[in-house]
């Protein structure tokens, strides 16, 4: 526990101190997000936030890392730097999402060819229980990619990619404790601590953005700690008790289900729509709760709440088995969106209804 103590508050110390020089040569060198219309700030903001995130995490595992009992950690720093350099490009000169996408099917095959992180179960999910090694390639690709951009999408108001990635991983850095994996959890520590240590300049008003630096890595470890919780369930004793959950693919999803079915969601409707599931828009969980009227600190607030409570739900109907609790979640998440954007449409009339009787026009 010691180690994993140190962990968090040498991150911690390093990304606090780090920021604000990162904010001055960011502004020096007009390395800034300015405002538009899809955006949801009003000031042109420093955006290398992921540059202090970045050195906390990967000095903080070095220093506390007991090596020797963690063998593929260089490959997991490996693809840790192809993230941390791709996020860094796309944020001082923008690129091609396509692009984008190439290097993270590079770092995420780092990690499934070197370090063998990659689903090998379904745990009955459609009757499915071991997967084929080509279809767990395929699956394991596809939930990486899938949670890096998870992340890198809900990175739209201040502190809620950082609120969100510090819940996950201090659920995941905990768990991985009891069970005996050090080095995972000083992987969970680190970043929590550099994610606390950011969110001190990320709140309203925001001094520093994290940017694709910072929410790409974000994701990359969340997919990692993610898959391993799932695959290590396959070798625990039950002598573990509470710490070893049944349904065990559908309680990781509730524990990234703020990310995960925002990212599903509007990824369908984009495509609904005809267009790339890339085509950036502002049709986010977190936009309509600012369309409803809420500030960004009150609407992160709601979605980690949120996070929490379906984590919860998790844990207490894990006995249901996979795919029903999958239903349960996914169902729930669902009629709470639904509800969150009729009341978001009735909020607005109301907004209308006032404008013009304001300006005279009221029958």
């Amino acid at each position: 526990m010691f180690d994993l103590v140190l962990s968090f508050i040498t991150a911690f110390l390093l990304t606090y101190f780090a920021i604000p020089s990162v904010i001055n040569i960011a502004k020096v060198k007009h390395l800034c997000d300015d405002p538009d219309d899809r955006r949801s700030h009003t000031v042109s903001t420093p955006s290398l936030g992921g540059v202090a995130i970045f050195a906390g995490i990967i000095f903080s595992i070095i220093l506390w890392t007991p090596f020797k009992h963690f063998g593929d950690l260089q490959y997991i720093l490996c693809a840790f730097v192809i993230i941390f350099l791709i996020g860094l490009k796309d944020d001082i000169l923008p690129m091609s999402p396509y692009k984008k996408l190439y290097g993270e099917i590079f770092a995420t095959l780092i990690l499934i060819y070197k370090c063998d992180i990659r689903l090998t179960s379904l745990y009955g999910i459609f009757g499915i229980t071991d997967l084929p090694y080509f279809a767990s390639i395929l699956l394991s690709t596809f939930t990486i990619l899938v949670i890096i951009n998870a992340i890198n999408l809900i990175d739209g108001i201040n502190g809620l990619a950082g609120s969100i990635g510090l819940l996950i991983t201090l659920f995941f850095g905990f768990w991985f404790y009891e069970v005996n994996s050090l080095g995972l959890s000083i992987v969970a520590f680190s970043l929590a601590g550099s994610l606390l240590a950011f969110l001190n300049y990320n709140f309203t008003p925001a001094k520093i953005f994290m940017g694709d630096t910072g929410a790409l890595l974000i994701g990359l470890v969340c997919a990692i700690l993610s898959i391993k919780f799932i695959e290590l369930h396959r070798v625990l004793p039950d002598q573990l008790g509470n710490f070893r959950f049944q349904a065990v693919p559908s309680v990781a999803i509730a524990i990234l289900i703020i990310p995960l079915f925002d990212t599903i969601r509007v990824f369908t409707k984009r495509l609904i729509k005809g267009k790339s599931p890339l085509y950036p828009d502002r049709t986010h969980i977190h936009h309509l709760l600012l369309d409803r009227g809420f500030s960004h600190l009150q609407a992160t607030g709601i979605l980690v709440v949120t996070n929490i409570i379906f984590i919860l739900i998790a844990y207490y109907f894990q006995n249901i088995g996979s795919l029903f609790l999958l239903i349960l979640i996914i169902s729930i998440a669902l009629i709470a969106t639904y509800l969150l954007e009729l009341s978001v449409k009735r909020y607005q009339k109301v907004l209308l209804r006032k404008e013009l009787q304001n300006i005279g026009f009221s029958q």
